[in-house]
């Protein structure tokens, strides 16, 4: 996979959200900040009859998720554009919208203030945007920090989003908890919780890691 300096790189997040992001059921997908693409190209990989459609407000990752997808076995089922979410207008509804988004407060450089800036893109307009978007029976999925869960879940509530499932994250065994994947949905489900430990020692990924990325890059 292609990725550029001024395009924020692939991290674990996205790599989580791929692997696990909900999607055996969806037959069209939006991904909201592609960055470099990866999140759909694994989503791809995982559900090989569903149709992809990637925004980005940033012109690099637009062109840089372009060359990804343009170069992967379903590229035929990959589009992605120019587009600011919360403008963004569709007829069609989705069965997934699946983002990794913006958390850190402003920092030094260009590509992080885009990508990473709480300005840009909140969680109440993520969530808001994306209950007008899903389909009846769609999911709205998302990877953010534990310290974000509680104000996530308050705005979900208010917007008639129903938490459906949860995934909590450590880096490593006996740690706390640091980050969250959580999925909304329009319905009313019961609420699926489960764990999920990156490393069992330090610089050591852990069986259960390991298991769920295996598909997807060579260790």
């Amino acid at each position: 996979m292609e990725q550029s300096r001024e395009v924020f790189r692939v991290g674990t997040d996205g790599v989580l959200l791929g692997a696990l992001a909900d999607v055996n059921n969806a037959g069209h997908v939006l991904e909201v900040g592609t960055g470099t693409g990866l999140i759909s190209l694994m989503l791809a990989q995982r559900n090989r009859e569903a149709l992809f459609l990637g925004i980005d407000i940033q012109q690099e990752a637009v062109d840089l998720t372009r060359l990804n997808f343009e170069n992967s076995p379903f590229h035929d089922r990959l589009e992605n554009k120019l587009q600011d979410f919360k403008t963004f207008g569709s007829d069609r509804k989705f069965d997934l919208i699946v983002s990794n988004p913006p958390y850190f407060e402003e920092s030094g450089s260009t590509k992080d203030k885009i990508a990473r800036q709480i300005i840009e893109l909140n969680g109440q307009q993520l969530i808001s945007k994306a209950s007008e978007l899903l389909s009846p029976t769609g999911i709205l999925s998302v990877i953010i920090p534990f310290e974000s869960g509680d104000r996530w879940l308050k705005i979900s509530g208010k917007l008639g989003l129903n938490l459906i499932r949860k995934v909590n994250i450590k880096g490593i065994e006996g740690s706390k908890v640091k980050r969250l994947i959580l999925e909304f949905s329009l319905m009313d489900k019961p609420l699926k919780e489960t764990e999920l430990i990156i490393e069992k020692s330090p610089r050591k990924y852990s069986d259960q890691y390991l298991e769920l990325t295996k598909e997807f890059h060579v260790f």
